[in-house]
């Protein structure tokens, strides 16, 4: 269902529940557009609208269908618009899809986002690569695209490779499973010192409303964890959503729920609450209501000014009830409103972002603004404009030059945006800006940004890969998909000891990728037998092994679920009770690590039970060693 919560009386609560439409097939997301609403309903994209105003839905059309449904909360999530008017979601892990559109098919696999532009109804594949539980999108007031996995996605945006390949993992930069929402404070009636920082929720593995700051540095932007706004020992508290109202209160959407997760527990498990949940509205203590502007119903000129306001939401709605307007009725005044803007403001180059974004919204094109965002003195202004110029690339007669401009800058998000322009550009000209970007300095999100863009499927036409690692040595490092982790670490003399053992049994064990399970189930061993193991992590999730006594499985899976509701345990992250009956473990290994394990079997003879102790993993991912 689709519900309408309002409050009558203004007192902060819901009053009334409405539904607007029902039926629907796991609708993970919604986005209001078209005078309407686009809901997920895997396989399909919907569209649903109320024409006769009785407070319902009556109209129903699949603008897209194709999409995976391999995995119902991967399914098709995350619905936004961008700044400059694109529709955006994204899949998870498992998925398979492919698109009919009017321009070809569309396929991807196993995560990914889509951008999609109704009007044309031609859809875009990008920024597929390996990642679990993505969930969450917003945008920074430079048009900076955030996300969980990974939070600064902007960096991901170059074109897919050829189907059915993907982009490496985001290797060294900040990626998070179980994250479910972002928001940035910018509403005035919070507090002075918490402008411009960032709020998100956390469900796994354990469940709190971070509030982070959000930082630029050379080559892209990082979080900084600061507090918690809320952190609740009630694991039944899940925040799954937030979002600014119209008033400047935060709103937060809490599942509310004491089983947590499809695969731990038993669809069956009586403790299943179907039927509860709450939203959070959270304030600052003594302050009051913003007073909302009016969008709905308001003119040209008055939607335009919108577009100043510092609060990100309201500018999201007018450029929402932009969409809605005639184009032709539009650019006279839009073009007037540009010239108009005031030079002296502090905000002036936001503006005019602002602006650009306004005109492709509406299919529309402003070469000359676009240059001279490209040529102003703030490097944001200029990555904002290199982003657009994927799009206006063919509208500007000095399109190339000013691409080569951009790759050529001194800061590297804007080299950043140029990169993946590149991929969407996708000529023999734009391979030649980008392939000399290898030389200049770069790390993290522009090193990935220039790895994909030089991965994606316009640009794999125009290059060989041991030719152009020749001429750049470091691209063969650059392009690998991943580094294979050393067959062994470096052996100590003591562990060298240990290895010579007549009778030492080598164990190499491992996580199923993407089934969270052992690969081993039973390893037979004798007593005292000294025993090399070595776990490896494949899986995005992480992972550890530990050995336990006899019959303590269930206490210590248990334990370790508990230490999800302790700040320090989760922010330390291994998940290790602290009990006697842990013989021997790991740490919680992330994606492609590995960990040696030296140790002598218990000189009793009996079933120990080894296991993941990430928080609810242990109910599946588990063996026994015996030891005879």
């Amino acid at each position: 269902k689709i519900v309408i919560l309002e409050d009558l009386n203004k007192d902060g609560k819901a009053d009334k529940c409405s539904v607007w439409a029902e039926g629907l097939n796991i609708p993970l997301s919604f986005e209001f557009g078209n005078g309407g609403v686009y809901v997920s309903e895997e396989p399909h994209l919907t569209f649903l609208k109320d024409t006769n105003g009785d407070g319902k839905a009556d109209l129903r059309e699949i603008p897209l269908t194709g999409f995976g449904c391999e995995d119902s909360h991967h399914a098709l999530h995350d619905f936004a618009w961008t700044p400059d008017g694109d529709m955006i979601f994204r899949e998870s892990i498992f998925h398979h899809t492919q698109v009919e559109t009017p321009y070809g098919p569309v396929r991807q696999k196993n995560s990914g986002w889509f951008a999609w532009e109704p009007k044309l109804h031609r859809l875009t594949s990008f920024g597929s690569h390996p990642s679990t539980n993505p969930w969450g999108v917003t945008f920074d007031e430079w048009g900076n695209h955030v996300a969980s996995y990974p939070i600064f996605a902007s960096a991901h945006h170059a074109l897919d490779p050829p189907y059915p390949k993907q982009h490496p993992k985001p290797s060294g930069m900040q990626a998070y499973s179980g994250v479910c929402g972002q928001e940035f404070i910018d509403f005035p009636n919070w507090p002075k010192e918490l402008q411009g920082m960032m709020v998100k929720v956390r469900y796994k593995p354990t469940n709190r409303v971070e509030l982070l700051e959000w930082n630029q540095y050379e080559y892209g932007y990082e979080e900084k964890y600061v507090s918690d706004i809320i952190f609740s020992k009630n694991l039944s508290f899940i925040p799954v959503d937030l979002r600014f109202g119209p008033f400047g209160g935060m709103y937060v959407c809490d599942w509310y729920n004491p089983v947590k997760g499809h695969a731990q527990y038993s669809l069956r498990d009586e403790r299943r609450d179907r039927v509860s949940g709450r939203i959070w509205r959270i304030i600052p203590k003594n302050a009051e209501p913003v007073r909302p502007p009016k969008i709905y119903g308001t003119s040209i000129n008055e939607l335009l000014d919108l577009l100043k306001r510092k609060e990100y939401r309201y500018r999201y709605w007018a450029k929402r009830e932009l969409r809605e307007k005639n184009p032709k009725k539009v650019k006279p005044i839009l073009d007037k409103w540009i010239t108009e803007l005031d030079p002296s403001s502090p905000r002036y180059m936001n503006h005019q972002v602002e602006g650009m974004w306004a005109y492709r919204n509406l299919e529309l094109v402003n070469v000359q603004l676009l240059e001279e965002l490209l040529n102003s003195k703030n490097h944001n202004a200029r990555a904002a404009a290199t982003k657009q110029l994927r799009h206006w690339y063919t509208f500007a007669n000095n399109g190339q030059e000013l691409l080569q401009k951009a790759a050529n800058d001194k800061n590297g998000l804007v080299r950043l945006e140029a990169a993946i322009a590149c991929s969407y550009i996708g000529t023999k000209d734009a391979f030649q800006v980008l392939k000399p970007m290898i030389s200049l300095p770069h790390e993290k999100h522009l090193t990935y940004a220039i790895t994909t863009s030089l991965g994606s499927k316009p640009m794999q036409k125009f290059w060989d890969p041991d030719l152009v690692a020749k001429e750049h040595p470091e691209i063969e490092s650059l392009l690998s998909k991943r580094k294979k982790i050393d067959k062994d670490i470096e052996i100590t003399k003591q562990n060298a000891k240990f290895d010579k053992h007549k009778n030492l049994l080598e164990i190499n064990i491992e996580c199923l990728k993407e089934r969270m399970l052992f690969d081993i189930e039973k390893i037979s061993a004798e007593k005292n037998q000294p025993i090399k193991l070595q776990f490896f992590n494949p899986d995005a999730t992480p992972h550890n092994f530990v050995l336990v006594e006899p019959n303590s499985l269930e206490e210590i899976g248990l334990a370790a679920n508990m230490m999800a509701s302790d700040a320090k345990a989760s922010k330390i992250g291994d998940f290790i009770p602290k009990s006697s009956k842990v013989i021997v473990h790991t740490k919680m290994l992330k994606q492609d690590e590995k960990e040696v394990l030296r140790f002598k079997t218990p000189s009793k003879a009996g079933e120990y039970p080894y296991l993941c102790t990430f928080p609810g993993h242990w109910t599946i991912m588990k063996g026994i060693l015996h030891v005879k």
